[in-house]
């Protein structure tokens, strides 16, 4: 089922997706970094305003005198700065405040309460956001009790904060659009052997070749998914070729029943036949379309690995005579089957047994002089079947060939054949526990032997 894209939206390559990916988690990491800095920036500048205020009412604590029973305020010249913002206070009576501060203000009041509290306490006053302003109180130490309070404003520290989340702000968006990238730039680096290797294929499918993927070096990832399309590609290969070879076959095999309906029809139509004749002509033809609709069975049954399932037995003698039966001598040749001496049955499928016997046959006669054998006999638990013929035999040079399917040790000797025969009959053999061998000692032709197990 091939997923619909959303008419609007484009797909996103990969490079894009891991590159997104990418941002959003530097975006995240970011984020967190920034509000943890910032807050560390804000802690610490309102630090140091506490630390300002206390530092001034410390200054401020060290002109007021506590020894006697009142405390009062020693005035020392050019004492205006210390004065500034601040208030101090006889116990809860206010004995300065600063010049600008009226006495019902909201500043005053929050530095009475933090008088009367008698204890080091720093509290924010005004807008926290337009013009807040810090407090802090100092108890100073003596008989007389007394306590400094002083102010200041928190808008240069807010002002120096803001300044400092912006340019957090612009560095992380800096390195945001430099991380995405960076992050293409490198993923489209990470990606060329997987264009390359979209190429490859791409190529590959225009052409039948043995090119593979792991013949170059890649990174392991990528090694190991050549690998698995290497293994992939024998496979398909594989497979065209064994469909390849089954097509040659079924076509080789067919050949000879599908000619015996022709030449049937050819002698049918040449002149008016007798009723007789025509019963013959007719029982030919469908002995021949019996034999192809065997064949068929047969090779399409061992393509699948299903030829075995039916193990017989097969009587070997009468298959053996009904191949001699269809078959059509050169004049020339003659063509013995052996009398049966005893009954012989096969642990093989009849059509099997037929199959492997039958293009022995077909080039015994193709190239015999004059005689062509077929003898069977038992051997223990295995049934030989031999074909021989006194043609010219199997040159020795070819032996080491003579079962590869497509070979011909000829092909210009003027006799039809693709190379197959042979190459099937061993297969259908060994499909059934047998096997077909070529007797190279054997001198006066060719002589081929099909060993099966007794049934």
């Amino acid at each position: 089922m091939t997923a619909r894209i959303p008419a609007g939206r484009l797909p996103l390559t990969l490079r894009s997706r891991l590159s997104l990916i990418a941002v959003s988690i530097a975006a995240l990491l970011m984020a967190v970094l920034i509000l943890a800095f910032n807050g560390i920036v804000r802690h610490q500048l309102d630090q140091r305003a506490d630390d300002h205020l206390r530092t001034r009412a410390g200054a401020v604590a060290s002109t007021v005198d506590t020894t006697g029973r009142q405390a009062r305020v020693v005035e020392v010249p050019n004492d205006d700065v210390l004065d500034s913002d601040v208030w101090i206070y006889a116990g809860t009576e206010r004995l300065e405040a600063p010049p600008a501060a009226a006495d019902d203000g909201p500043l005053t009041k929050i530095a009475d309460t933090l008088a009367a509290g008698r204890r080091p306490h720093c509290v924010t006053a005004g807008d926290r956001d337009r013009d807040p302003v810090r407090l802090c109180a100092l108890p100073v130490p003596g008989q007389a009790p007394a306590t400094v309070v002083a102010a200041v404003s928190l808008v240069p520290y807010r002002a120096s904060a803001d300044t400092v989340l912006h340019a957090t702000l612009a560095l992380g968006a800096a390195m945001l659009v430099l991380t995405y990238a960076l992050t293409r730039l490198a993923v489209r680096r990470s990606l060329r052997p997987v264009q390359a290797m979209t190429e490859q294929a791409a190529a590959w499918s225009t052409q039948d070749g043995d090119d593979r993927f792991g013949t170059t070096a890649r990174p392991a990832e990528l090694a190991a998914l050549a690998t698995s399309l290497d293994a992939l590609l024998d496979k398909i290969r594989a497979g065209m070729r064994h469909e390849q070879q089954l097509t040659r076959e079924l076509s080789h095999e067919l050949r000879n029943p599908l000619a015996r309906i022709v030449a049937e029809l050819d002698w049918w139509r040449s002149r008016p036949r007798s009723r007789e004749e025509t019963r013959s002509a007719h029982a030919v033809i469908d002995d021949a379309a019996t034999s192809m609709r065997t064949i068929c069975d047969t090779l399409l049954d061992e393509a699948r690995g299903a030829a075995t399932t039916h193990r017989g037995p097969a009587d070997v003698h009468a298959i053996l005579g009904s191949l001699a039966d269809r078959s059509s001598p050169p004049p020339a040749v003659e063509l013995h089957v052996a009398p049966a001496t005893e009954h012989l049955m096969a642990a093989a499928p009849g059509a099997i047994v037929e199959r492997a016997v039958s293009p022995l046959l077909d080039n015994a006669l193709r190239y015999a002089h004059s005689r062509v054998s077929l003898t069977a006999w038992p051997d223990g638990a295995t049934i030989h079947i031999e074909v021989t013929d006194d043609g010219p035999g199997v040159p020795e040079a070819f032996g080491t060939e003579l079962f590869h399917p497509g070979r011909r040790a000829d092909p210009g000797d003027g006799h039809a054949g693709a190379g197959l025969g042979l190459a099937l009959a061993r297969r259908l053999a060994r499909s059934a526990d047998g096997d077909v061998d070529h007797d190279a000692a054997y001198g006066g032709g060719a002589r081929f032997v099909v060993t099966l197990p007794s049934g």
